[in-house]
């Protein structure tokens, strides 16, 4: 959609993204298991996860390209559906400029917050907390990596190599760094925030929680990137 593809079936997910809505306006909700209702969109390309099934059935509709998550990063990814779409040019320029707009960005809230200020990325469902490393969509790509902020020790120690750690909300105070992104689901409850264990929280006390939509930062391509990187000058730096 960032390089303006002419999409013309998505997924449930994707398609519950706000950021999405207005360039979603007549494109169909598919799955990997209604290869009929893929025949009839007749796709000229497919692109799919290494998870999903009938990968064999989609590649006799179209030409089918499969992407496994994680493996490649989040700008490489950028670069290789700009091949696919022959706009490589495109998607390289929007690589390099995003690094270049994200790093300017991180060194001003740097210099503002300290450098060895941390910030915890969490997030929660009905009964429990996760807490990410620095490749798991939710803006973690853009502060830990394109900003070079740090992440508490107990975080990198559990999540950096997965990518995502799960905890309760009793211990999620030793997880917590200076400032929080909270990813937070619309749809859940969240109680929990009445509670003196989130609200003695010192990043909670001293006001340095930042919200975000969860299901508008599951993602991260340069759509949501472009909206994250905004609302972490704005949040950071109060512009």
């Amino acid at each position: 959609m960032a390089l303006e593809g002419n999409v013309v079936g998505i997924d449930q997910w994707t398609n519950m993204n706000p950021l999405f809505k207005e360039r979603l306006k007549g494109v169909e909700v598919v799955s990997e298991d209604n290869l009929e209702k893929i025949i009839e969109l007749e796709p000229d390309l497919i692109i799919a996860g290494s998870e999903m099934k009938n990968i064999g059935k989609l590649n006799e509709i179209a030409p089918t390209v499969v992407f496994t998550w994680g493996k490649l990063d989040y700008l490489s990814q950028q670069i290789e559906i700009g091949k696919l779409l022959n706009k490589e040019k495109e998607a390289k320029e929007w690589v390099n400029d995003f690094e270049t707009r994200a790093e300017s960005a991180g060194k001003a809230i740097r210099a503002k917050i300290g450098e060895d200020a941390t910030v915890s990325v969490i997030e929660n469902d009905a009964k429990e907390f996760y807490v990410f490393g620095n490749n798991y969509a939710r803006g973690t790509e853009i502060l830990y990596q394109a900003m070079d902020l740090k992440m508490p020790e107990k975080v990198k120690e559990k999540a950096l190599k997965s990518g995502i750690y799960v905890l309760s909300s009793e211990v999620l105070p030793e997880y917590t760094g200076d400032y929080i992104i909270f990813s937070k689901n619309p749809d859940v409850v969240n109680s929990f925030v009445e509670t003196e264990t989130w609200k003695n929280i010192p990043a909670v006390k001293n006001d340095r929680i930042f919200e975000i939509n969860s299901k508008a930062s599951t993602y991260s391509d340069p759509i949501t990137l472009e909206h994250l990187l905004e609302f972490f000058e704005k949040s950071f730096l109060n512009k």
